[in-house]
């Protein structure tokens, strides 16, 4: 049996098996039991309540545990008592001490856009149906997804960004012939 190459989408090249398929795991479950829960019951309501749920340890575990973990990410917000500004902060692993398996990489990223696309595809389902009662569930499951997608894109030009200044300023040894300039004219 031939090796897959690294990057390809199966969890056992995976650097994190068990947090790959708990992210994997709650990613699909929420969408399974909306699709598929009117087959097992008819009750709306505990339907409505497991999805929701699920969307939020999906919510939590993915912020929290798989995009560190994964991809080396993480964000939160902050609120400024004083003011009540908001603040979006953005984390990113240090890429000299971190590496990033592709295939956690291509796994993350595919499963983190692909979800929101597949709510909106439901949310289009329900308005043409007029089951206005199920897109209020489409909606929150909307704004979670959506939520997490724009916030690790944003860390993600982020890190990109501060790595790319952080490369720049030391990799062409600028840091280095700035601070020896200024110890230079400070004993001269």
């Amino acid at each position: 049996m031939d090796n897959p190459p690294p990057g390809s989408l199966t969890w056992r090249l995976s650097t994190h098996p068990i947090t790959l398929l708990c992210f994997l795991g709650f990613r699909i479950s929420s969408l399974l039991v909306y699709l598929f829960g009117l087959l097992f019951t008819n009750n709306f309501v505990l339907i409505f309540i497991v999805t929701i749920l699920l969307l939020a340890a999906d919510f939590y575990y993915l912020k929290n545990i798989a995009g560190r973990r994964l991809v080396g990410l993480r964000w939160w917000n902050e609120v400024n008592t004083a003011t009540g500004e908001s603040n979006w902060v953005f984390e990113s692993a240090d890429p000299e001490t971190r590496t990033i398996n592709a295939t956690d990489k291509r796994f993350f990223w595919l499963v983190l856009y692909a979800q929101p696309l597949l709510w909106v595809a439901l949310a289009v389902v329900a308005v043409v149906r007029l089951e206005f009662i199920w897109l209020t569930l489409v909606v929150i499951a909307m704004v979670l997804t959506i939520t997490n997608t724009l916030a690790f894109s944003r860390c993600d030009k982020f890190s990109q960004a501060s790595n790319l200044a952080s490369s720049a300023l030391y990799s062409g040894g600028l840091a280095r012939n700035i601070g020896g300039a200024m110890i230079s004219r400070l004993f001269r």
